[in-house]
């Protein structure tokens, strides 16, 4: 911060268990991480290399490094996870996340469909060498999930290992917890976090107004994934209120009470 003003909320540092901010890089350059890293790194817990872009990216291994350097973790998006599986490479998939230097990975059948049982089986092998992300929910669009059956995904695969489940939302804001035209999906969510503790949950929320419910809901410190480079610093904003969709989150109300009071007399 580069002022100390009242009645901002408390973020942890980094490296933090709950407020997580996943940002998702779906091509920048060498140049354009040196910059992301220069004006956001600080806000930005991990980075997803989104869906197979890492095997076509330049410079893998250098973005890799700097990312690593600044206190980012990056990881390879779960699509990539998904097209090795399909093909029977699962040790190769294994050798190139470890090859790439990384320390999180992720697993997921959005786009396939691999059994649970066979799901918890990969997040527990690779727990054993890596941290794991395991996201729940389908890419497909209209496809119906019952809250029981993501209630025991999520569970089953915490218990597997999973450091964090992935509530799917895809790159749109459109699947998984969300309908089709952005809104979430309430009475699903509201079930899931009967059951699951919202920290263990990172939810993928790319659209700020969807972002702006997981905070009115959760607070400042959710988990939140998807996030664009460019809405890193934005999205900060509206964690800590100083934004106006947030703008009254953390103000005692004597305060919003007295301000109301002050603008009325003003005015007349």
């Amino acid at each position: 911060m580069n002022f100390d003003l009242p009645y901002i909320p408390s973020r942890p540092e980094k490296p933090r268990e709950k407020g997580l901010t996943m940002m998702m890089d779906k091509g920048l350059s060498f140049r354009q991480t040196e910059d992301f890293i220069e004006s956001a790194g600080h806000l930005t817990d991990v980075i997803k290399f989104g869906f197979g872009t890492s095997l076509v990216t330049n410079r893998l291994e250098d973005k890799i490094k700097l990312y690593q350097e600044a206190g980012v973790r990056p990881y390879f998006g779960g699509t990539l996870f998904e097209a090795f599986i399909a093909r029977g490479r699962f040790d190769d998939y294994q050798k190139f996340v470890d090859k790439m230097g990384l320390d999180l990975c992720e697993v997921s059948d959005g786009s396939i469909i691999i059994p649970q049982d066979e799901k918890c089986e990969y997040i527990s092998k690779l727990a054993k060498n890596f941290t794991v992300f395991s996201e729940v929910g389908s890419k497909e669009e209209g496809m119906i999930i019952s809250p029981g059956k993501w209630i025991r995904m999520m569970t089953n695969e915490l218990q597997a290992g999973s450091w964090k489940v992935i509530a799917e939302g895809r790159e749109s804001g459109s699947v998984g917890i969300f309908r089709r035209n952005g809104q979430p999906h309430t009475v699903l969510i509201n079930k899931i976090i009967a059951k699951i503790k919202p920290e263990q949950i990172l939810w993928e929320a790319p659209v700020k107004t969807q972002q702006v419910w997981f905070i009115n809901l959760f607070g400042e410190n959710v988990n939140l994934g998807n996030i664009a480079p460019h809405e890193v610093i934005p999205l900060e904003c509206l964690r800590l209120g100083l934004r106006g969709d947030t703008f009254f989150n953390y103000l005692p109300d004597n305060v919003v009470i007295e301000k109301k009071q002050k603008i009325e007399a003003e005015s007349k």
